[in-house]
């Protein structure tokens, strides 16, 4: 099972694109999971859980570099395109984390 975790503000509006993105996942029998939470637990989220891509909202776009540095290394660190998180378009955001996990395991 992959893990996409999505990290904004306060975790409350990314719970809702969450949601829509676990949806079409599930539509498609994709085995992955997908939660949001505030930017202020990624330390303890990426150290207990190891997500496989850290996906950013609009919000905190400004903490890309700083994420980018820290934990992509390991993984993706994804900064979501503002339109699809504003309709919370579930499939375009879950299509940019798997295209972003795709490219990292093929470098």
């Amino acid at each position: 099972m992959k893990k996409i975790y999505l990290f904004c503000s306060a975790g409350m509006s990314t719970s809702m694109l969450a949601s829509s993105m676990q949806k079409a996942a599930g539509d498609h029998n994709l085995d992955v999971e997908i939660k949001a939470y505030s930017e202020k637990v990624v330390n303890e989220i990426v150290e207990t859980e190891n997500p496989d891509v850290i996906m950013l909202g609009p919000q905190v776009k400004y903490l890309f570099d700083n994420f980018s540095k820290r934990f992509g290394s390991a993984r993706p660190v994804v900064q979501i395109k503002a339109e699809d998180y504003a309709l919370a378009n579930g499939p375009a955001v879950l299509k940019q984390a798997i295209v972003a996990l795709k490219s990292f395991e093929q470098k």
